[in-house]
């Protein structure tokens, strides 16, 4: 369904429906009522002027139903009446006695096909056919069959025409719903696909790395170590690594240092337990950091730098490079750095130049 902040479009077709069905009718009828008046006999004129007179308070009655959306039974009863009122005292009205008195016949058909905007069957089907009657009694067979015909069809296709185009909002109503559910539907898969993507990214980072550390020293690894990388990789993958669902970076950094393609200098500071999504990113830009360094700079070795707060920097001494002469398709440093710390809240900056060596500094939080 359409949210509450935005209006279903059946809903609207109905209130603008109720807010200018009452006034056109009222307006429209109204004018025909002083066209009516001015064919009126002579010897008929008080009536006329008195039938002009209710048209006039009828109309003021709907335009204000309409405008504030109250009094409208109020305004509904001196529609019937007006109606009525008129068709009652056709004969006298008549600009040529015995002929069918049009301001009649046309504030009956006007009345009969507004009403159905308005108001359900149940509630239209009794006041027409009272009118009708009021209509056609006094008539003879011809006319008033030819006014029965005109009023039911007509009334007939002005209900169609409404409940048709309350179909169309309903089915564009629909339309809209479905578009939002499979939006909806398409950004959790996107979100799904993501947390895919980092879990598997996880996995590769810290369960990896364990496995590779632990083959490679063979059975100097004590029984007691391993299992304290599986509690810490198992706490990164779970995401539930102890209060706060935080880990040790320190510890997590140092298996991504035992890996490394290069030589890495180190200094250390100390570093507070951050949360996992916060230490995962750092430990995919470290690493990523890491094998440019080995594919691109022409050294074998890097420092890397760790300050107080977290604030990681990896520099080398290598061939460097212009970052704004990178290919746009080599997204590298863009999407294995920047976007990757943006995306926790983090920041990446690169700094380097031709044969002047690149710095990576990785901070978090940014700010």
């Amino acid at each position: 369904m359409p949210s509450a902040r935005e209006t279903s479009v059946e809903a609207e077709f109905l209130t603008v429906v109720g807010r200018f069905a009452g006034p056109a009718r009222g307006v429209g009828l109204l004018v025909i009522s002083v066209f009516g008046v001015l064919a009126t006999p002579s010897g008929a004129l008080p009536l006329g002027f008195g039938l002009l007179a209710l048209a006039l308070g009828t109309a003021v009655a709907e335009q204000l139903a309409g405008k504030t959306g109250r009094g409208r039974p109020v305004a509904f009863a001196l529609t019937l009446v007006r109606a009525a009122a008129i068709c009652g005292t056709q004969f006298l009205t008549a600009p040529e006695a015995g002929e069918l008195n049009q301001w009649a016949l046309n504030v009956l058909t006007i009345t009969a096909i507004t009403l159905q905007w308005e108001w359900p069957p149940k509630v239209t089907v009794p006041a027409v056919a009272c009118l009708l009657a009021i209509e056609v009694v006094p008539l003879g067979f011809e006319d008033g069959l030819f006014v029965v015909l005109r009023v039911v069809l007509e009334a007939a296709l002005a209900r169609g025409a409404f409940l048709l185009l309350l179909r169309t909002t309903r089915r564009i109503d629909h339309l809209r719903e479905r578009r939002a559910r499979l939006a909806r539907e398409e950004s959790l898969a996107v979100e799904r696909r993501r947390q895919e993507r980092e879990y598997l990214a996880v996995l590769h980072d810290t369960a990896a790395a364990t496995f590779l550390t632990v083959a490679q020293r063979g059975e100097t690894a004590g029984a007691a170590e391993v299992a304290e990388y599986a509690r810490r990789d198992l706490a990164i993958l779970t995401g539930e690594s102890g209060p706060g669902g935080v880990v040790d970076l320190e510890t997590s950094l140092r298996g991504v240092l035992a890996e490394s393609p290069v030589q890495v200098e180190t200094h250390w500071s100390p570093l507070p337990a951050i949360p996992a999504s916060a230490a995962l990113a750092l430990v995919r830009a470290v690493r990523e950091a890491l094998a440019n360094v080995d594919r691109h700079a022409g050294v074998g070795e890097a420092r890397l730098t760790v300050e107080d707060g977290v604030r990681v920097t990896i520099r080398d001494e290598g061939r460097g490079f212009d970052p704004a002469a990178t290919p746009a398709q080599r997204r590298g440093v863009r999407g294995s750095l920047v976007e990757r710390m943006a995306a926790v809240g983090g920041r990446a900056k690169v700094s380097s130049a031709p044969g002047a060596g690149t710095t990576v500094e990785l901070v978090w939080p940014d700010g």
